[in-house]
């Protein structure tokens, strides 16, 4: 207690301090894993209204954080302890930066004073984020922390989204300031915010103008979007574009659902082609990185032009499109239809480059149909996938929000499992990252509660993460898992004899699990409900029942262990 003019004043440590700073930003989610110095932070930020999940291991909690921050558009909290937490939420802090997510890391570190004479957990956190992180601070007093909190808030979410990570020293959290000095700091840092990070930048009228006169002369015009665009909302504004102009679209993996993947434009059954031979492609929010096969021949025409909309300007200038508008995807978007709008052209479904697209997806869709219609017993892709996405579908809206994570059963669901709705896929991303899916399917039920969530995963991507059902049951999560158990990282053993040699030659294969594995009993012995399934009707009956449940549940699909191949990169063979 402090004395001044005769009044009392209480007084609170930094823990509090950063708690309010938290709460005062808005923030109303945090994910982490508690212990030494960090546990009364978490505490104290429960107190004042910000829900606080907490995980098993900081890997999966970084991962639930950075899809929050996709999710919700808001910087996604991840909190740790010092030194190998912080190293383990560099997984989650690399997650959110590599796909432009808008995330925070905070971790607890040692006394400062006892920096570099071995102290209990010591690190020089600062350097070991610094790869991964876009602005990292260390509050060096507590009258610092307002003004970092902040901070590292707002460069989260400005220009490209990302990871940044604020470090807070153990005596720090221990020092105290009066309650009044703490709201006069808290006032200060909060009217000093730098609102040129917040502010997002406009795209220039000539820039605009350019890319819709290269999109009039255009004979096979292709509009492509990504997860930038579905960051951005800017869903209705691609609407209105497509549908007033009539061009085809391409959705990349987690840009399905902004518009339904049942749209009558809609290219993705004909990606081959649509890329293959489109002379303009308006890429909004999505990067000519691997996944768009960097923009380059074979794949694409020698001759393509690309109109690219990204909030980066060095993703801009890195690819050297023909015209690029740096800036806001919806904002881009809207401005190029306002254009377009005094002087409307729409192509028509008997346009050629039109036909050309509804007819290849008609014959792919034909003969992924033929394929899907059957069922194939043990299980392969096709049967279970198929009955996955008529039961998702019989939802109905709001649409469940799908994670997909594995190597076939990723690869498979893409082309099978129909998103109708924005920002109702997450997947492994532009890193391919395995271990995503329980972060994730926490992440999405708790930025989306009235959303069912439904996890359709390879065994070993569920491996990663799967102690965290123990979290879906604490928190009674709606979220249903459903694991294709193949036995093993692409199935059973595939080894020829030549490599089955050696003085350890009768281990089990580098990648093959225990066979038959009873992952449904794992989440029964935490008390949610497991189902082991192996025919279509069993499959039926568990979907059926989950679903109506909204309760954790775990689906452990047996498939042959000889059904699925080696799987890396995107593979699309229509």
């Amino acid at each position: 207690m402090a004395e001044s003019d005769g009044k009392t004043s209480t007084s609170i440590d930094g823990n509090t301090l950063v708690a309010m700073c938290l709460a005062r930003a808005g923030v109303d989610k945090m994910f982490g894993v508690v212990g030494i110095p960090v546990t009364s932070l978490a505490n104290r930020a429960v107190a004042l209204g910000i829900r606080f999940v907490a995980f098993h291991n900081e890997q999966s909690a970084g991962y639930a954080a950075s899809a929050y921050g996709y999710l919700t558009g808001r910087p996604g909290i991840l909190l740790t302890v010092s030194g190998p937490g912080c190293v383990h939420g560099l997984a989650g802090l690399s997650n959110a930066g590599v796909n432009a997510w808008p995330m925070v890391l905070i971790s607890g570190s040692c006394d400062q004073k006892d920096f570099g004479r071995g102290d209990f957990q010591e690190l020089d956190q600062i350097a070991a984020v610094e790869p991964f992180s876009k602005y990292s601070v260390k509050a060096t007093d507590i009258t610092k922390i307002p003004t970092v909190v902040f901070e590292v808030l707002d460069r989260a979410g400005s220009g490209r989204p990302g990871g940044c990570y604020l470090d807070l020293p153990t005596d720090v959290l221990h020092q105290s300031v009066a309650d009044s000095e703490a709201q006069k700091l808290i006032d200060e840092a909060e009217n000093s915010r730098k609102k040129e990070l917040i502010a997002k930048p406009l795209v220039k009228n000539s820039e605009i103008e350019k890319a819709v006169a290269l999109l009039r002369k255009a004979e096979r015009p292709l509009i492509v979007f990504g997860k930038g665009a579905a960051y951005a909302r800017a869903e209705n504004a691609l609407k209105k574009l497509v549908e007033s102009t009539g061009i085809p679209f391409l959705p990349t993996p987690m840009g399905k659902g902004l518009l339904s993947d049942t749209h009558e434009l809609a290219a993705t059954a004909a990606r081959s082609l649509a890329i293959g031979k489109c002379d303009v492609a308006l890429v909004v929010g999505a990067r000519l990185n691997w996944l768009l096969h960097f923009g380059e021949p074979p794949k694409w025409s020698k001759d393509v032009k690309f109109i690219l909309v990204d909030i980066d300007k060095d993703e801009i200038e890195l690819r050297k499109p023909s015209v690029g508008l740096v800036g806001d995807a919806k904002d881009a978007v809207e401005r190029i239809y306002e254009e377009i709008k005094d002087e409307p052209f729409c192509l028509g479904k008997s346009h050629p480059w039109v036909e050309a697209i509804a007819k290849k997806v008609k014959e792919n869709v034909s003969k992924m149909e033929v394929q899907l219609a059957k069922d194939v017993v043990p299980f392969n892709y096709m049967t279970p996938l198929r009955i996955i996405r008529d039961a998702i579908l019989g939802l109905g809206s709001p649409a469940p929000i799908l994670v997909s994570e594995g190597a076939n059963t990723m690869d498979v669901g893409r082309a099978v499992l129909v998103q109708t709705e924005p920002r109702t896929r997450l997947d492994a991303g532009t890193w391919g990252t395995m271990g995503v899916g329980l972060g994730y399917c926490i992440a999405a039920a708790v930025a989306s509660p009235d959303r069912l969530v439904v996890a359709v995963e390879g065994d070993s991507g569920f491996g990663f993460s799967a102690m965290e059902v123990e979290t879906l049951v604490r928190y009674q999560l709606p979220v249903v898992v459903i694991v294709f158990n193949n036995g093993g990282v692409y199935g059973g053993d595939r080894r020829s004899p030549e490599e089955i040699t050696g003085p350890h030659k009768d281990d089990p294969a580098p990648a093959s699990f225990v066979p038959g594995a009873g992952y449904h009993v794992l989440t029964e012995a935490f008390g949610g409900k497991g189902y082991l399934v192996q025919t279509p009707d069993e499959l039926r009956s568990a979907l059926a029942e989950s679903f109506s449940a909204r309760k954790p549940a775990v689906l452990n699909v047996i498939l042959d262990p000889y059904a699925g191949s080696e799987s890396g990169r995107l593979q699309h063979k229509n």
